[in-house]
C-alpha cells in the first residue's frame, strides 16, 4: 500500500512541469525514505533525477518498495485539474495497475479522484558517483534561465566559463557573438540573489542551449540554481524542491571541433 499526501500540492505540479518536456516516460520509485525519479531524456543525452524525500510530505506510507511507471505527460494533465492550494494525495494498492490522485480543496468542500493507468517501463537504473567539481556556482534561478534564453536567440552553444574574474556564457552564432559575465556578489539583502563561485580549477565547457533552456523549466520550484562543472564529467544543474529534496540535470559536454567562440 502506498499513500502520500502532499499539502503543497502546488510543488508536484511544478515538478512534473519542469520534467515532461524531457522524459516522456518514467518510473517513479518509491521506498521508506522518499519518492524518487531517475530517467534518461528520449535522445540519450541528458539525465533527470529526482528526489521528494518522506518527511518533506505531511502522511508519506510506503509498506514496501514500489516503481511505477507513468507516462509524464498524462499525470501532468491531470496535475493540471488540481488547483494550486489544493492538497495531493497519490494512492497505489500493491500489485495494482493504476494510481489514484486525489485533490482536496483547502476548506475541503471539494474533493476530486482521478485514477491513471500504470506503464510497464524498463529502465535502467544509473549509478551517479559522488564526485568532486572542479568548479561550483550558486546564482539567482531566474538569472540562469535569462541568460539561457537570451544566449539561445544568437548561437545554440554555450560556453560556461569559471575563472578567478568570475562565470562568462558565451556563444557565437551567424549574426554575431554574446558575452554574459557574472561576478560573485555576496553583499546583498536577499541570500537568493547572491551569486557564489568556487573554484578548486578553472574550467570552459560547451553545451546546447536546447537542453540548458528546458532545465530552465525548474525555475518555478527554486529561487536559486546550482551549476557543478568539471572537464571530465557531465555538468550537474540543480534545483531545490522546497526543504523536502531536489531535482538534478545532468548533461555531458559538447566536443568542440570547431575553434573557441573567443578568438
Amino acid at each position: 500500500m502506498l499513500e502520500l499526501r502532499l499539502v503543497q500540492g502546488s510543488l508536484l505540479k511544478k515538478v512534473l512541469e519542469s520534467i515532461k518536456d524531457l522524459v516522456n516516460d518514467a518510473n517513479f520509485d518509491c521506498s521508506s525514505t522518499g519518492f524518487s525519479l531517475q530517467a534518461m531524456d528520449s535522445s540519450h543525452v541528458a539525465l533527470v533525477s529526482l528526489l521528494l524525500r518522506s518527511e518533506g510530505f505531511e502522511h508519506y506510507r510506503c509498506d514496501r518498495n514500489l516503481s511505477m511507471g507513468m507516462n509524464l505527460g498524462n499525470m501532468s494533465k491531470m496535475l493540471k485539474c488540481a488547483g494550486n492550494d489544493d492538497i495531493i494525495t497519490i494512492k497505489a494498492d500493491d500489485g495494482s495497475d493504476t494510481v489514484t490522485f486525489m485533490f482536496e480543496s483547502p476548506t475541503q468542500d471539494k474533493i476530486a479522484d482521478f485514477e491513471m493507468k500504470l506503464m510497464d517501463i524498463d529502465s535502467e537504473h544509473l549509478g551517479i558517483p559522488d564526485a568532486e567539481y572542479q568548479s561550483i556556482v550558486r546564482m539567482p534561478s531566474g538569472e540562469f534561465s535569462r541568460i539561457c534564453k537570451d544566449l539561445s536567440t544568437i548561437g545554440d552553444t554555450v560556453v560556461i566559463s569559471v575563472t578567478k574574474e568570475g562565470v562568462k556564457f558565451s556563444t557565437a552564432g551567424d549574426i554575431g557573438t554574446a558575452n554574459i559575465v557574472l561576478r560573485q556578489n555576496t553583499t546583498v539583502d536577499k541570500p537568493e540573489d547572491a551569486i557564489v563561485i568556487e573554484m578548486n580549477e578553472p574550467v570552459s565547457l560547451s553545451f546546447a542551449l536546447r537542453y540548458m533552456n528546458s532545465f530552465t523549466k525548474a525555475t518555478p520550484l527554486s529561487e536559486t540554481v546550482t551549476i557543478s562543472l568539471s572537464s571530465e564529467l557531465p555538468v550537474v544543474v540543480e534545483y531545490k524542491v522546497a526543504e523536502m529534496g531536489y531535482i538534478r540535470y545532468y548533461l555531458a559536454p559538447k566536443i568542440e571541433e570547431e575553434e573557441d567562440t573567443n578568438p
